[in-house]
C-alpha cells in the first residue's frame, strides 16, 4: 500500500477549467505541475503509546503497519501479527499520514509537518505551518493545524490540510527537497483529508464544516469548490450529514464520498457534478479507501440515531457496487489494506470521544476480525 499517496490512492487525471489566482505565498506560474484490545472509552486526554513487542534489529520489515497516535505526540510502528513494538515523537496530535516510495512518512501534527524515516524509525525534520491563525498546539476534534495529507506521485511535493478553528482552512504545499512551504491555497473548514491526482495536476480537499470539496491546480494554487451535500447543508456546523474522506477511483478520476451507509457521493471533479449511488451499512461513516482494482472500503463509526442506525462497521465495496458490510466492535476511523487486498486495518481512534487505542483487522473474505493493542488514539495509517 501506501507507497506514494495515503489510503493507496490511485487517481486518473482531470482537467482544469478555472482562472489561474495565485493564493497565499507566491507560486511561479500556473502550469500544469508536476507532471489485543483496549476497548473501553477514554476521555481523550493525551497519553504514551503502548510498546510490547521487541522492537526488529535493523531495517524495519516490509509490512509494518504505521499509525498516527492523536491522543499523543507519536507515531506508532505495529507489527500486523503481534503489535506495537515502536513509536516515534513526531509533535503534538498528529492526524494523517502519508509515505512515499522512498519510505518517508510525512505526518500532519498540529505543530507542523513531521518526516520520519520509517526504515530507521527516527523523526528526520518537523516542517511549521506557512497558515496564521490556528492557535497554540493541543490535542482534540477542533484543533489547529494538519489534518489530512497526501504526496504528490512523484514524490515532489506534499499537501496539507491546515485547519484553522472557528474558519476557513488551508492546503500548504510543500517541496519534499528542500522541506520548505512553497504555497498556500484558501480551502474550506476542517480540511478533514487530501489527495492528489494520479497525473500531480490537481489536489482534493475535503472540506467537512464547509460540506464541499475544493480543487486546487497544483502549482499556481488556483481553487473552486463543488458543494457535495447530498443531505442538503441544513443544520450548518451542528450537522452531522456532511464529507468526511474521499477515494478517489483509478478507472476515471471521479471522486467517492460514502455519507451514512446510505448514499455513495460519485463527484466528476471536472463538471463538479455529483450522482448518488445506493449503499448498505446505515451508520455514520468516516475513513476510505480504494484499492488498484476498484474496491472501495468505508469505516462505519457506529449509529447517529441508535433506534434507527447500525452500529460500526467495514463496508466492502466491488466496482459493481455490491456490499459486503463487516460488523466491528467500537468506533473506528480510518482504514488501509494490504498489497493482496486480502487483509483490512481499521484505526480505532475516532475524531470524537468514545474512541480506543488499537486496530482491527480484518479478513476482507471470512470477515473475521481480530484486535491488536496499538498506539493512542490511532487515526491516519499507512501500510509500509
Amino acid at each position: 500500500m501506501r507507497r506514494a499517496a495515503p489510503r493507496r490512492r490511485a487517481l486518473a487525471a482531470v482537467r482544469a477549467s478555472a482562472v489561474c489566482v495565485t493564493v497565499g505565498l507566491v507560486v511561479a506560474g500556473c502550469s500544469a505541475g508536476p507532471a489485543a484490545d483496549a476497548s473501553a472509552a477514554h476521555d481523550g486526554s493525551p497519553s504514551v503509546a503502548a510498546q510490547k513487542v521487541p522492537a526488529p534489529s535493523g531495517r524495519t520489515p516490509e509490512g509494518t503497519v504505521l499509525v498516527a497516535d492523536f491522543g499523543a505526540d507519536t507515531v506508532t510502528f505495529v507489527d500486523p501479527a503481534r503489535g506495537a513494538f515502536d513509536a516515534v515523537r513526531v509533535g503534538t496530535a498528529p492526524y494523517g499520514l502519508a509515505v512515499g516510495g522512498d519510505g518517508r512518512a510525512w505526518v500532519a501534527t498540529a505543530e507542523g509537518v513531521a518526516v520520519v524515516d520509517t526504515a530507521g524509525r527516527k523523526r528526520i525534520a518537523r516542517i511549521p505551518y506557512a497558515t496564521k491563525g490556528i492557535g497554540e498546539p493541543t490535542h482534540g476534534e477542533y484543533r489547529g493545524g494538519g489534518m489530512g495529507i497526501a504526496l504528490a506521485p512523484d514524490g515532489r511535493h506534499a499537501y496539507v490540510g491546515v485547519n484553522r478553528p472557528g474558519g476557513n482552512g488551508t492546503v500548504e504545499a510543500i517541496d519534499t527537497r528542500s522541506l520548505k512551504v512553497t504555497g498556500v491555497a484558501e480551502v474550506g473548514r476542517r480540511p478533514f483529508d487530501v489527495d492528489v491526482a494520479r497525473d500531480g495536476r490537481e489536489v482534493y480537499a475535503t472540506d467537512h464544516d464547509s460540506f464541499d470539496v475544493t480543487v486546487v491546480t497544483a502549482g499556481c494554487l488556483r481553487t473552486r469548490r463543488i458543494e457535495v451535500a447530498p443531505y442538503g447543508t441544513e443544520g450548518g456546523l451542528g450537522s452531522w450529514l456532511k464529507p468526511h474522506y474521499t477515494a478517489v477511483r483509478p478507472s476515471d478520476g471521479k471522486l467517492l464520498l460514502p455519507f451514512e451507509g446510505e448514499r455513495l457521493a460519485v463527484v466528476d471533479p471536472e463538471t463538479g457534478r455529483t450522482r448518488i449511488e445506493r449503499m448498505t451499512a446505515n451508520t455514520h461513516q468516516h475513513g476510505v479507501t480504494i484499492t488498484d482494482d476498484g474496491t472501495l472500503f468505508a469505516v462505519g463509526t457506529g449509529p447517529i440515531d441508535p433506534s434507527r442506525d447500525k452500529g460500526p462497521s467495514l463496508t466492502v465495496r466491488t466496482p459493481q457496487g455490491h456490499e459486503k458490510v463487516i460488523p466491528l466492535d467500537g468506533p473506528h476511523e480510518d482504514v488501509a489494506v494490504s498489497a493482496d487486498g486480502r487483509t483490512a486495518y481499521v484505526t480505532g481512534g475516532f475524531t470524537r470521544d468514545g474512541y480506543w487505542n488499537g486496530l482491527s483487522v480484518v479478513d476482507v473474505d471470512s470477515g473475521t476480525v481480530r484486535r491488536l493493542t496499538a498506539g493512542a488514539r490511532p487515526l491516519g495509517i499507512a501500510i509500509l
